[in-house]
């Protein structure tokens, strides 16, 4: 019979032909290495849509819908850089949208409508 070590801590495995770590911590280990650098990116990136998501949510919608200013928004740390998907009408107008919130750039670029996407 095939004597088989564990892939993160050189243990001997005991059970299954095709296990490959000897305990849970030792998989999500050699996992959480091997993917180390790929992780802090999209860590970084879904904090960043996350507090972007926040600051939307926390304006008062009347029929999924308010206007604010450019400033506002700012202010809260909103970064227009970061959302998860764009909108265009079929009047060109552009909506972006971090999940299911979105806002519109308004005539001039200083104030911006939010809406709510169900």
């Amino acid at each position: 019979m095939e004597t088989k070590k564990c892939l993160e801590c050189g243990t001997l495995i005991k059970g299954r032909a095709d296990k490959k770590f000897c305990t849970d911590h030792c998989r999500n280990a050699h996992n959480n290495r091997l993917n180390k650098d790929s992780k802090n990116l999209i860590r970084n990136i879904n904090n960043r849509l996350r507090k972007n998501y926040r600051i939307l949510d926390s304006f008062p919608l009347r029929d999924n819908k308010t206007n604010t200013s450019r400033t506002k928004l700012i202010d809260k740390g909103f970064d227009f850089e970061y959302f998860t998907s764009t909108y265009t009408t079929k009047k060109g107008a552009t909506y972006f949208f971090v999940y299911n919130l979105g806002y519109l750039p308004l005539e001039g670029g200083e104030y911006y409508m939010i809406v709510k996407r169900e």
